[in-house]
């Protein structure tokens, strides 16, 4: 927790876990890891989602499933590629229905850090992963982190928009009241399922429509602001 500045507010959603056996297994486990290997993302990138978007802040989560597994892939927002790395093609994808879905033409880079400074909250339900071995973090402890982020989201006053896209997201379904927030769920945007339900599932305009209708400002999902 020690990454965290005294005054971000995820800090008392997250603390108490810090107390519990789980975490200190799940960082002798990371420290492991680490040690006889590459783990994504850098270990100062781990909780970058939750230092660009506070808790008062989101107002969208998008929910992936673990980090980007190969070399300068993953920067800690889910989906996000920074600077000139190629864009995966799970990302494309995306990019691709936000096209086709509200007209916004995809960048020539693919860092999603605009999305987040807008109160998206863009997180993996497994914080990191091994080079080249994706969901080998899978069960170590940090769904339970993730599961303490989203109920955080869905006990605030104020509404919000969670997107699930994939299995591993939707298995977080449970946590989120559906009274109160709108769901969007589709297939996982990768290659092998995009087809499937991720194309024409129009997840960036029902957030928008919703976001206005609560009156709580909508997304500006372009990522070149210039």
């Amino acid at each position: 927790m020690d990454q965290f500045a005294p005054d971000n507010d995820w800090l008392s959603v997250l603390e108490p876990l810090s107390y519990q056996p789980f975490w200190g297994r799940l960082q002798s486990f990371l420290l492991e890891e680490r040690n006889s290997g590459h783990v994504f993302p850098a270990n100062e990138n781990v909780f970058r989602a939750l230092k660009i978007t506070p808790l008062s802040s989101v107002k969208v989560v998008v929910v992936g499933q673990d980090p980007y597994h190969d070399v300068d892939q993953a920067d800690g927002l889910a989906f996000s590629v920074s600077g000139a790395v190629r864009k995966p093609p799970s990302l494309r994808n995306i990019l691709k229905e936000l096209e086709s879905d509200i007209g916004v033409q995809a960048p020539e880079s693919g860092d999603l850090t605009n999305w987040a400074k807008q109160g998206v909250l863009l997180l993996n339900t497994v914080l990191t992963v091994k080079e080249h071995a994706p969901g080998s973090h899978r069960g170590k402890g940090w769904e339970l982190v993730t599961d303490q982020i989203l109920s955080a989201v869905s006990n605030k006053d104020a509404s919000s928009a969670f997107i699930l896209w994939g299995k591993h997201a939707q298995e977080k379904r449970s946590l989120i009241d559906p009274t109160r927030h709108l769901i969007v769920e589709s297939v996982h945007p990768s290659p092998l399922s995009a087809r499937k339900g991720f194309f024409g599932s129009r997840p960036f305009s029902k957030v928008n429509d919703f976001l206005y209708d609560q009156g709580l400002g909508t997304v500006d999902w372009r990522l070149n602001n210039d």
